[in-house]
């Protein structure tokens, strides 16, 4: 089974019908709060989401569940954080497929084992990359942004939100598989990305689904192509970057939930459960696209799966481009 089959497969899992099933006792340890740590600033995405399954699973579980946004170093003082906890399923990291399915294979300094150190839950959400462009550019496509750059080399940026990160990767991949030259913008954050990206100071970015739906609304923003495979569903209008003629740039993104390495089994599974039955919920799936992701549950099993495929995907093709790590 390929990548895309199982991604199919994860999707056809999450359409089931809910099992209407309530947990009767408290979460594993009574009176202990669910903390779900999300590596970015509150009113992102991310934490959006994680907040939206929050107001469900506190019920389902018996337990209060609090968001812990944890920002910095790229989702890695998140991923620390959640590393460092006890694994008694009251503390999960809730994150981009970047976090430990590619910067272990770009940043030197990452200090977690993607698959030692972490236990698989469920997958969230998924959403692809999109390539966006300030409206200041005069292009509206990726054929024509390839043509620009490579007529005004050096003259256009593009934005990330750190060293390393997929937004600076797909940068550096764009670049080198198109035969172009655009300067890298490194930021801390994505709000400050966000505010200069609506001003013009910064030209191009590899934005999640849900930044680039919001971007897009103000009217300041161009989408000119998603990052993946095939069409998403979420921007059917959007061809891909493969089909405007740059190989390479395609590996989709996901945001899943993740607890610390030693779980045990009925832990793991009791979460998993009430986490599927929210992401199942109609409410909860539109207000998902409505942000631009798709809710997608997976089995525990299902979810390793796809880290696995993930992580294998990032090193082949940043072994292609000739990246090594920063």
């Amino acid at each position: 089974m390929n990548h895309r089959q199982k991604l199919k497969a994860l999707l056809a899992f999450a359409a089931l019908p809910l099992a209407g099933r309530v947990f009767a006792q408290e979460f594993p340890i009574p009176n202990k709060p669910i903390r779900i740590v999300v590596g970015f600033p509150a009113g992102g995405g991310t934490d959006i989401q994680a907040r939206q399954v929050a107001q469900y699973l506190g019920p389902l579980l018996n337990a209060t569940v609090i968001i812990d946004n944890k920002p910095g170093a790229g989702t890695m003082l998140a991923a620390m954080e959640v590393m460092r906890a006890t694994p008694d399923g009251h503390t999960l990291l809730y994150t981009p497929s970047s976090t430990l399915a590619q910067l272990p294979h770009t940043l030197g300094v990452v200090k977690y084992d993607t698959f030692k150190d972490f236990t698989p839950v469920s997958l969230g959400a998924l959403g692809p990359l999109v390539l966006v462009v300030h409206k200041s550019v005069p292009v509206a496509s990726v054929r024509e942004l390839v043509a620009y750059a490579k007529a005004h080399p050096g003259k256009l940026n593009y934005v990330s939100q750190g060293l390393g990160t997929s937004s600076h990767m797909y940068g550096e991949i764009f670049c080198k598989q198109a035969a172009i030259d655009m300067v890298h913008v490194p930021y801390k954050g994505a709000s400050d990305v966000a505010k200069d990206f609506m001003v013009g100071r910064v030209h191009v970015q590899f934005a999640s689904s849900s930044a680039a739906v919001s971007l897009a609304k103000t009217g300041e923003v161009r989408m000119l192509a998603v990052v993946a495979p095939r069409r998403s569903s979420l921007f059917p209008e959007l061809p891909t970057m493969g089909e405007q003629g740059v190989s390479g740039v395609d590996i989709e993104s996901w945001v899943g939930y993740f607890g610390p390495a030693g779980m045990a089994p009925q832990v793991v599974a009791k979460l998993n459960d009430a986490i599927g039955q929210v992401l199942k919920m109609p409410k909860v799936r539109e207000e998902y696209r409505q942000g631009g992701a798709e809710a997608a549950p997976s089995s525990p099993e299902q979810f390793a799966g796809l880290l696995r495929d993930t992580y294998n995907q990032w090193g082949k093709m940043l072994e292609k481009i000739g990246f090594t790590k920063l």
